[in-house]
């Protein structure tokens, strides 16, 4: 039995990264793409907001994504403009602001809806039915495209446990 539910488990969880990875998306330059492009990578995908208190993170995240990018890892951001419409502007605006502010480099993409019934598809597969609570919240996707970790608007994105997680998922010391 025990056997059973273990084979059951697997096949579910291989499901579940299929799904991500089929998932379509549009790069914020308005380019199809999808979870696929990144087989193989340890990624971190948060929501951003250009108006929110936890804002500076984007200099965090941008240096983690700079620390490990050689090494299979990709910050993918996603803005979203549903927590107190700290996202207000055009996807033309959040770039420029992001690249003339943080210097960002990593992939960011159209704004999504995260929240409510119209959710887009890639926070309904990774929430799994709960909310997102707040603007840059972390998840780390491994290699094998699973969910290996949720990370609050609080935890910072280097030194910490998400750094840690990172590179214990790249088989790093």
């Amino acid at each position: 039995m025990k056997i059973l539910l273990a084979a059951l488990l697997m096949i579910a969880t291989s499901l579940l990264s299929a799904d991500l990875q089929s998932i379509e998306l549009k790069t914020i330059d308005g380019k199809e793409a999808s979870l696929k492009d990144y087989a193989g990578k340890v990624l971190l995908i948060v929501n951003v907001a250009s108006e929110c208190g936890y804002t500076g993170q984007y200099a965090g995240l941008q240096a983690l994504h700079e620390k490990y990018k050689d090494k299979g890892f990709a910050v993918l951001g996603f803005p979203c403009n549903d927590f107190g419409g700290q996202e207000p502007g055009s996807e033309s605006e959040i770039k420029t602001f992001c690249t003339s502010r943080y210097n960002v480099t990593f992939p960011m993409f159209s704004k999504v809806k995260i929240t409510g019934g119209d959710k887009h598809p890639l926070y309904a597969e990774l929430t799994g039915g709960t909310d997102v609570q707040w603007n840059f919240e972390k998840f780390l996707i491994g290699k094998d495209g699973k969910l290996i970790s949720r990370h609050g608007s609080d935890a910072e994105p280097e030194g910490g446990d998400i750094e840690t997680a990172v590179k214990k998922a790249l088989g790093l010391p």
